[in-house]
């Protein structure tokens, strides 16, 4: 099957309405949501009970998908949530939008995707279509999930079809959202992708139909790993800048002039999110079944994953013209989401920001306007694993501390009002580079303040 022969052919599947999607997550609401504001008719499928009665009362616990929507979805009959995977029956299509972790030694963990594979397995009708959402390692399609429906004594391409379109939520961009972001899809047969890419097209975006099901599975992993690859490049210039006192984030404005040849990529006290700090893994495990190593990646994603133990150094530098030693250092935190002005903390590098502060001695609060409560611990930094809860920002809560860290820069935190009444301030992210006010303290990641 060659991609340039696919053709999309609306008129042939006019029945796909009757939509199921497994995770409703980051991934899975947005989507659900979405195919209900096109007029299919969508069942959630979800674990956790509680999130289920949520929805289904109109209230949505994701910042990217309004209450206001969901509501409206449930009033107009066309969204429902369930935790009873044996309303899949009479589903015509269902979307697998499942979380797709790593392990402690980096190593893909699809137990959720097997988990879900296994319950759709169990009541998998003739006819329907399965789509698989969730990021994963090319070959996830047809080896993991294709042999366990299968189990059901159906068979792909004859009795249902079966396809990938890889996820391409950015949470907190109002812009590029599930409606309007372009879609990639691979099915196992012909049949299938072009009837995936009808289902997707009612969403309103252009489809793109690719020749298989691992060509879209690498199409993912391409996209974050090229911004993994970036992001690792622009943090070890911005180390050297360190160095070399020159200040990064001048370089990065003045370099963004060009208006070709360039894309603006900013260092960081890591990376975040489920994508780009965990696609390299998956990518780099499979390549070793192939006898290949993709060294230029893990050495971005061994880049990345130093930067925690960076801003820890420039804690200490900050502590020591203090005169305040580590072990004794009251920290505060300011933003443990994976990026800002959003309310998702997944692999945040907060996470093992906070982790080797602790380890140090040093006794360590944050402060998160959209995340409440943030989850540390439970590994080889940090053996205790702890929930600590979001601390008021206040003129005091900044005195008592000994050093701010600015892990995120959420723009709904008054920088000026934190560096004024700060004792030391170490700026991951160059929260604090429109500040006016003396910044005599406060150290900036990738300028050379701190020497």
């Amino acid at each position: 099957m060659e991609a340039q022969k696919l053709s999309l052919t609306a008129k042939r599947y006019p029945s796909d309405q009757r939509i199921a999607v497994v995770g409703l997550g980051y991934v899975g609401l947005p989507l659900a949501v979405a195919l209900a504001k096109a007029g299919k008719d969508v069942l959630g499928i979800d674990l956790d009970g509680q999130r289920v009665a949520q929805l289904n009362a109109g209230i949505s616990y994701i910042k990217d998908v309004t209450s206001e929507d969901v509501r409206a979805a449930v009033h107009a009959g066309h969204f429902e949530a369930t935790t009873d995977y044996a309303r899949l029956r009479d589903r015509q299509v269902i979307f697998i939008c499942v979380p797709t972790p790593f392990d402690a030694m980096r190593a893909p963990d699809l137990s959720f995707v097997r988990s879900a594979a296994e319950s759709i397995s169990t009541h998998l009708q003739p006819g329907q279509l399965v789509i698989l959402q969730s990021t994963t390692y090319p070959g996830t399609t047809e080896e993991v999930v294709l042999p366990i429906l299968e189990r059901s004594g159906l068979r792909a391409g004859n009795d249902f079809d079966i396809a990938f379109c890889p996820e391409r939520i950015d949470p907190g961009r109002k812009d590029w959202t599930v409606s309007n972001t372009p879609k990639v899809v691979g099915g196992l047969t012909l049949h299938a992708t072009e009837r995936a890419a009808h289902v997707l097209s009612s969403l309103g975006a252009p489809v793109h139909c690719v020749s298989s099901p691992r060509v879209a599975e690498m199409t993912k992993l391409l996209e974050n790993i090229f911004r993994s690859v970036n992001i690792a490049l622009v943090n070890e210039i911005a180390l050297l800048c360190e160095r070399m006192r020159i200040d990064i984030w001048e370089v990065i404005q003045a370099a963004s002039t060009k208006p070709f040849g360039f894309m603006p990529f900013t260092p960081g006290a890591g990376v975040g999110g489920h994508c780009i700090g965990v696609d390299p893994y998956y990518l780099s495990w499979k390549a070793r079944e192939f006898d290949f190593y993709t060294k230029f990646i893990e050495l971005a994603a061994e880049v990345n994953q130093s930067m925690p133990f960076h801003v820890v150094q420039l804690v200490e530098q900050a502590l020591d013209r203090a005169c305040v030693v580590m072990h004794n250092a009251r920290i505060l935190v300011l933003g443990v989401a994976f990026k800002r002005d959003v309310d998702d903390p997944r692999n945040s590098p907060a996470e093992r920001v906070i982790e080797l502060l602790i380890e140090r001695g040093a006794t360590v609060a944050y402060h998160d306007p959209y995340v409440p409560h943030f989850r540390i611990g439970g590994n080889v930094f940090h053996r205790q694993q702890q929930i600590l809860s979001s601390q008021p920002l206040t003129e005091a809560s900044l005195r008592a501390s000994d050093c701010v860290v600015i892990v995120t820069g959420h723009r709904a935190i008054d920088y000026s009002f934190v560096v004024r009444h700060s004792r030391a301030v170490v700026d991951c992210c160059n929260a604090t580079g429109a500040v006016t006010n003396d910044k005599h303290h406060v150290i900036r990641l990738g300028t050379g303040d701190g020497r």
